[in-house]
């Protein structure tokens, strides 16, 4: 059989990925903190027909000679670049500029659990006054100390629960407003017209975002080769600021997916001729008989 129909078809799989990840983008294009993905092909062993040899007294060197033997993935990554910010005006569209995620998670007795990340900052309140996202996932935060109220001084934020004491962050329902700093410090207005201290959402950074594991809803998990994440309640270290009332857009480019899509389709095609020139190929070897 001939070596470039197998060739052939491992070219066709290899494009069916690439247009399956393609068609995730562009379905994705309006989804809030989505991150694209990009599919990325290497070739596959070689067969060697003849081996290289060096250069002699009467000869030069000579060059191997091989023929390959089809492509293969290489790498599905998810490219973190940040999407375009979009105003919502509303108070709890948070978007964070820099490398930070938002965290998530479901409340236990000992405070959060199965703790995922994001960046899709579209947060509500339940009944409770508790922050949440659209799943009803806990918006992970520093609570107020003890559980009381803190009023906030000129001097900052009076944050003295260490980074392991993660818990929710709830507002009174009689409180007349809210407001979110840059820093992910929450306060509110009580039913007494006093400015009072709610918690500090906490963002997590990772050495490799591109190791995290897409888990769906908007949410990442992480994996071996992401690394620990790194949890700050500051800017620095490119965590990042939060944007009270903005929103992250995909990153999705619209305009390069297409023509992504059309050199995936031409390679699609250009493979199927590549089966079908071997096909008629073999058709005339076994004609021969005739």
């Amino acid at each position: 059989m001939l070596r470039s129909m197998y060739s052939g078809i491992s070219g066709l799989r290899n494009f069916q990925t690439k247009l399956d990840v393609i068609g995730n983008n562009i379905a994705n294009v309006n989804t809030y903190g989505f991150k694209k993905g990009r599919t990325i092909f290497k070739d596959l062993i070689s067969q060697t027909v003849a081996g290289a040899s060096g250069p002699g007294t009467t000869r030069g060197g000579v060059n191997p000679k091989q023929v390959g033997l089809g492509s293969q993935i290489a790498a599905i990554d998810t490219i973190h670049s940040a999407g375009s910010t979009q105003f919502t005006g509303n108070t709890l569209d948070l978007a964070l500029a820099g490398d930070g995620f938002f965290q998530v998670g479901q409340k236990t007795a000992g405070g959060i659990d199965n703790i995922q990340y994001t960046r899709a900052g579209n947060f509500y309140m339940d009944e409770n006054g508790t922050l949440v996202n659209s799943d009803g996932l806990y918006v992970v935060g520093i609570p107020s100390i003890n559980g009381a109220d803190a009023v906030v001084t000129p001097s900052g934020n009076p944050l003295s629960v260490p980074t392991t004491n993660l818990g929710t962050i709830t507002i009174p329902t009689t409180a007349q407003s809210m407001s979110v700093g840059q820093d992910g410090k929450v306060t509110y207005v009580d039913d007494a017209g006093v400015l009072k201290y709610a918690g500090t959402l906490i963002l997590a950074k990772f050495p490799n975002p591109g190791g995290l594991n897409k888990s769906g809803g908007n949410n990442f998990n992480s994996s071996p080769n992401s690394g620990t994440a790194i949890l700050n309640t500051s800017t620095t270290s490119g965590i990042g600021t939060i944007n009270s009332g903005f929103l992250e857009m995909s990153n999705v480019d619209l305009a390069e997916e297409f023509t992504e899509l059309i050199v995936a389709q031409r390679g699609f095609q250009a493979n199927t001729r590549i089966i079908t020139t071997s096909d008629e190929i073999l058709q005339e070897l076994v004609n021969l008989k005739r």
